[in-house]
């Protein structure tokens, strides 16, 4: 005859409980046994330690591996943290990298300024360049004096070594760079050590050409270009670059000034010498003779 259902479901909750009740009476008596401070007790307890533990071995194992991979897990935490502050560090550590190569760099741009050798009859001002132009059809920049501080329009301007351009445009506080490479720029030149004259011609490439030359086999690789003073606009001899030979065949100027990298331009301060209306003034007029008196006596 089958049992009823109902019948094993109450055989199995009556074990259970039995089962519960028997665990925690061992539990118990464990925890009483290991609180107890005897000498007997911990004889026995060290007898109980010895005939189980060592069988134990497979229970233990995984447990010891699991303390360790805890362990080990915090670890990784602290070297986590460790390593975002350490990024973190880093960052901070290449901005003030950054910080200092700009001002090395403005540094050195104002000690190039500093180093460059003019005319004792030439002064200057140095102005802060603000933006250029961005204008592949027009080469110039900003800068920030101007008619307040006595620039005059057409006055040259370079860098810490050759020629940038000239002022073309001012206003009381800021002035306009009209650059060489631009299309519009034409600078009249001297080709050393042959001595020959051309035209400085931009044509908005970095590389301007030279133009209206009268020998152009005395014209070498790497010949110095400087400025002439033919008409009185910019002072001779400021050094524009050395002379290249493009891709087109034509001969080119590779510039001295570096564009790529403008912050600080100097402004010269050249007034020419007037022109001479009245070239006879410049001899002496003779002195009128004496006249010689006689005495009588």
């Amino acid at each position: 005859m089958a049992a009823h259902p109902e019948n094993n479901a109450y055989f199995g909750r009556t074990l259970r409980r039995v089962l519960i009740g028997v665990l925690c009476v061992v539990l118990l008596s464990l925890f009483l046994l290991w609180r107890i401070d005897n000498p007997r007790a911990e004889r026995f307890r060290m007898a109980i330690i010895d005939r189980f533990v060592p069988n134990m071995e497979w229970v233990l194992t995984p447990l010891t591996l699991v303390s360790r991979m805890a362990n080990e897990f915090q670890s990784y935490n602290r070297l986590y943290s460790q390593n975002q502050e350490l990024r973190r560090e880093l960052q901070q550590m290449k901005a003030w990298r950054e910080a200092a190569l700009q001002l090395r760099q403005k540094n050195a741009k104002l000690l190039d300024l500093n180093k460059v050798k003019l005319s004792p009859k030439l002064t200057y001002t140095t102005g802060v360049v603000l933006t250029d132009s961005g204008s592949p059809f027009r080469q110039s920049a900003l800068i920030n004096i101007g008619r307040h501080d006595g620039i005059v329009d057409g006055w040259a301007v370079m860098d810490g070594l050759g020629l940038v351009g000239r002022i073309s445009g001012l206003g009381l506080n800021s002035a306009r760079v009209l650059f060489v490479t631009d299309s519009s720029s034409r600078i009249p030149v001297q080709v050393t050590p042959s001595g020959q004259k051309a035209i400085l011609t931009g044509d908005n490439t970095p590389f301007p050409t030279l133009e209206f030359l009268d020998n152009i086999d005395q014209i070498h690789a790497g010949d110095r270009v400087v400025t002439t003073g033919d008409g009185g606009v910019f002072p001779p001899d400021l050094l524009v670059g050395a002379v290249i030979l493009g891709p087109d065949g034509r001969l080119r100027v590779k510039l001295s000034a570096q564009y790529r990298r403008l912050e600080f331009l100097r402004v010269l301060r050249y007034l020419p010498n007037p022109p001479i209306t009245d070239p006879g003034s410049l001899i002496e007029p003779d002195q009128p003779a004496k006249e010689e008196t006689t005495s009588n006596g």
